[in-house]
């Protein structure tokens, strides 16, 4: 018996240190959050007992610093650590450092983290182990004949960082110098090996769960095919795409694999599972997934109290996995624009607001069908220095379809005003045929391009510029000082319509919004609502005005307008030859030299 945690740091942020802080809350645990100097007005630090700020180190670097976390550990009484996910979770010696302090690591054994810390020994391990992997090469040594295309990666690494596809065997040698350059930036190892490349697989992930007692279960699979740049996007359970007899091989496989390396506490066994239904082992992740919350949501448990009843020593409280119960679904909200390369979108969030949420951050199913988990609140600040994930939001249901439907109507009908969002292509992701009918792959993306198409078209954008329109007319005429119960531009010999302009994602849009255009009836106009009838049918629209922007939410659809100001005010030019970025980035290599012609 290791002993009752009383204090706990959470040695994370955003949404996974707010979900472990819940759970906190529920046991009766004292959570103490740390935080960098960009963090401190964030959910999570004033959602703690106490929080620590992390001093000296760079936003990025904060939370990579051992000996921060583990002094503020000691600095707030804390008598253990939970570190979440990303960042230190599967460190060896951050585990190593908090259990020299005489502190409870919510986690694996160290020992367990550094055998599969490395993606090429947990490769090598597993195939000794008996569970089939795909060949792969240091490399250094990837054979002349090794078949095409290859697959650079990171050894020490993940979240789709340090990877890179070669279809051409000439390509090689540039495609690992690029993939150890990012694996040394992002996770201060430059170890990359080579493995067949296959095209078109599913991605399935096998939930373990094992105590200091000897105990190892899974609990189930996970689907999380739909990835971009090699992250998961969508992610499900059960896998809707695998047989009975793949899902016992899976599960005999992760459970093999875990007490191999003599695995506790919570983790992920993942697999892929080529177009043939064969599968082979890619790697364990030691730590609590992102997606942990689609396993909560159909098995009713709460992965984190177990986590926390397997550091102090408790055997596990079942014997078996609990059934399966229905389904979920879940997708990951992320500040980033889509149609160009994912470039993260950063600034003021100025609302979140999601429909029918049931809970935050709390496991269950059933009565709690709709759950989010967010890093965020209104007011927030996205920076550049941390992952852009803003949420997660699950749907757990009796069936998948009627997941789907009510994950899609809650996201296709959230607020998310202030950044841009991958919140549209989600939309699209879920109302896919192929989707529906579990035809999903990690190229999904790539074969659907249509899934890139936002969800306003010209007609929707032109309904929220004459929407913005009405509410700014009413916002003005609210406040003005002397006849403020005239309609705006009232006059007794009607002339010329009232116009505005507005810039939107797809160009500038003019609208004549008093007079209505012929055939829409105004039927209310206020600052923040705007009701419209066309043809028998009225339709509601929300807007949020901040400074210029005017965020427009319509039916099922929302859209950003800028106004645009008829007298700008004189604004400077960039100097012929000036370079900008749309987002703050380190320069890792060049490869032109003064002289050289470039061709655009």
């Amino acid at each position: 018996m290791t002993g009752v945690i009383r204090r706990l740091l959470v040695a994370n942020r955003g949404e996974i240190a707010r979900r472990v802080i819940r759970t906190c809350r529920s046991l009766g645990i004292s959570p103490v959050a740390v935080h960098s100097d960009v963090d401190a007005a964030a959910p999570h630090v004033r959602e703690a007992d106490l929080a620590v700020r992390l001093p000296g180190a760079a936003p990025a670097e904060t939370y990579l610093r051992a000996d921060l976390l583990v002094r503020a550990a000691e600095r707030a009484g804390a008598d253990a650590v939970h570190p979440g996910y990303g960042f230190l979770s599967e460190d060896a010696a951050f585990a190593r450092a908090v259990l020299d302090a005489g502190l409870v690591w919510v986690g694996p054994p160290p020992e367990a983290i550094a055998a599969m810390g490395s993606k090429a020994d947990a490769k090598r391990l597993a195939a000794t182990a008996g569970v089939p992997v795909l060949p792969s090469w240091w490399w250094e040594e990837v054979p002349v004949d090794a078949p095409l295309p290859l697959l650079v990666k990171a050894s020490y690494g993940g979240g789709g960082r340090g990877m890179r596809i070669v279809a051409d065997r000439r390509e090689l040698d540039a495609a690992v110098a690029a993939a150890r350059r990012e694996a040394e930036a992002a996770f201060g190892d430059g170890s990359v090996f080579v493995e067949p490349y296959v095209e078109r697989p599913r991605h399935v992930e096998v939930q373990v769960l094992a105590d200091t007692h000897g105990a190892v279960l899974a609990l189930g699979e996970r689907e999380c095919s739909i990835q971009r740049r090699h992250q998961k996007i969508v992610e499900e359970a059960p896998s809707s795409g695998i047989s009975a007899d793949l899902r016992a091989f899976l599960a005999e496989a992760a459970v093999t694999s875990a007490r191999s390396i003599g695995y506790v506490g919570a983790g992920t066994v993942e697999f892929l599972v080529t177009p043939q239904g064969e599968p082979a082992f890619l790697e364990v992740n030691t730590r609590l997934q992102v997606e942990h919350s689609v396993t909560e949501a159909v098995l009713g448990l709460d992965l984190v109290a177990l986590q926390l009843a397997v550091a102090e020593g408790r055997a596990l409280p079942f014997a078996e996995p609990p059934p399966v119960r229905g389904h979920a679904v879940e997708v990951r909200l992320y500040a980033e624009v889509p149609t160009a390369g994912w470039r993260p979108s950063t600034g003021r969030l100025h609302r979140i607001a999601v429909p029918g949420v049931d809970v935050t951050f709390g496991p269950g199913h059933g009565e709690r069908g709709l759950r989010l988990d967010s890093g965020v609140q209104d007011g927030s600040e996205v920076s550049p220095h941390y992952d852009p994930m803003l949420a997660k939001l699950v749907a757990w249901a009796p069936t998948r379809d009627e997941a789907i439907r009510r994950l899609s109507a809650a996201l296709a009908g959230a607020r998310l005003h202030g950044v841009t969002t991958n919140r549209d292509l989600l939309v699209r992701v879920l109302g896919h045929p192929a989707f529906a009918a579990g035809q999903t792959d990690t190229g999904f993306l790539d074969a659907h391009p249509d899934l890139f198409t936002p969800l306003a078209g010209p007609a929707e954008v032109e309904e929220a510029a004459l929407a913005a329109a009405l509410a700014a007319s009413a916002r003005r005429r609210s406040t003005a000082p002397v006849l403020r119960g005239l309609p705006a531009g009232w006059r007794n010999n009607p002339s010329q319509p009232a116009t505005a302009a507005y810039q939107a994602p797809s160009g500038t849009i003019e609208v004549a919004y008093r007079p209505a255009p012929r055939g829409t009836t105004v039927v209310e106009s206020t600052p923040d609502r705007v009701v419209l009838e066309r043809e028998g049918i009225r339709r509601t629209y929300a807007v949020n005005a901040v400074a210029a922007a005017s965020y427009v939410d319509g039916p099922g659809w929302s859209v950003t307008l800028s106004e645009v100001d008829p007298l700008p005010e004189p604004s400077t030019l960039l100097p012929v030859g000036s370079l900008t970025a749309p987002m703050p980035g380190l320069v890792l290599a060049v490869h032109v030299a003064e002289g050289d012609s470039v061709v655009g």
